[in-house]
């Protein structure tokens, strides 16, 4: 009878266990169907399905990016956003990538309230974009401005001389594939690139002129490629007003918005590996002694930068 009354014991412990794992198992399965389904259907669970002021981040440099564009459109057709706040902070970047992302910021603004917040930069593409919303307010110490077009291209010529290489082609005119690293500039290749670099500059001083509400000159004597603080941004008309989120929230309340309404960062749900997550990789960065990398190493160093092609849009401290 022991051995039998320890059997039962040794059943009913078993059966605790199974039923315990079997708990934790559709609780896991639960969990994972929530996050796919995040992920595939773009909910990230943070109370979207209330009223709210929506908040997207800009930061670092900026190239044609698709994904931020779709939550742009996906944030404009939402019946629950109320307002948009645009938080950047960003050295500038490709003049294609300030345009397409300008370009839906405004359709954005025909829709909803948008306010841009500066955070420590809004440079060159950076202001460009910042220059769509609404309204901006920026910090006292923030940098603002660095409004013009540039290309950068290396001579390597003196190199491959000391090397001993030297560059064969044929071309079918002067101009084709230049400027070229291979060998120096001439005068007409200069004047096309000034030629393109000046037509994108008139373009983005009369962004400048039409959102700041200024005439064509005022926008061009500010558009020399000076940076200027919050406070001088302000002086010149740049800025809006000073400050951070809460005066953000504060214009927010004058079009029409709840104040009181709770902000919800809209993030990039592209930026969510399956193994490797933004968290997973910023803890390895700092494992590894690099900078608070958010997920992104090499966009953080500052090394993307050395990778932009065609006209730019930035500035380089």
């Amino acid at each position: 009878m022991a051995m039998r009354a320890d059997d039962l014991i040794d059943r009913r412990r078993l059966r605790r266990k199974l039923t315990f794992w079997r708990v934790a198992a559709l609780v896991v399965l639960a969990a994972a169907l929530i996050a796919f389904s995040a992920w595939i259907y773009g909910e990230d669970f943070t109370g979207q399905a209330v009223d709210h002021i929506a908040k997207v981040k800009i930061e670092g440099t900026i190239t044609e990016d698709e994904e931020l564009i779709k939550r742009l459109e996906t944030i404009r057709k939402s019946a629950t956003v109320k307002g948009v706040i645009l938080s950047i902070d960003s050295p500038g970047g490709t003049t294609v990538g300030g345009e397409s992302i300008y370009e839906e910021v405004r359709k954005l603004a025909g829709d909803k309230p948008v306010v841009a917040e500066v955070g420590t930069l809004a440079a060159s593409a950076g202001y460009m974009i910042a220059s769509a919303a609404d309204h901006i307010v920026a910090r006292k110490t923030s940098i603002v401005g660095s409004i013009g077009v540039l290309i950068q291209y290396p001579d390597v010529s003196g190199l491959m001389d000391k090397l001993g290489i030297k560059l064969e082609e044929v071309k079918s005119s002067p101009l084709k594939a230049s400027p070229s690293p291979f060998k120096p500039t001439n005068d007409d290749e200069r004047a096309m690139v000034r030629k393109l670099i000046l037509d994108s500059y008139d373009w983005f001083v009369g962004i400048v002129a039409e959102r700041r509400k200024m005439t064509h000159e005022q926008a061009q004597a500010l558009a020399d490629g000076s940076i200027f603080t919050g406070r001088q941004a302000l002086g010149n008309h740049l800025v809006d007003a000073v400050g951070g989120e809460t005066e953000a929230i504060d214009w927010l309340a004058t079009k029409g918005v709840d104040s009181k309404l709770k902000v919800v960062e809209w993030k990039d749900k592209d930026g969510r590996g399956f193994f490797f997550t933004r968290s997973m990789t910023k803890a390895i960065a700092n494992a590894l002694g690099l900078p608070d990398a958010g997920g992104d190493v090499i966009h953080e160093l500052g090394a993307d930068r050395l990778f932009l092609d065609g006209l730019v849009s930035v500035w380089h401290p």
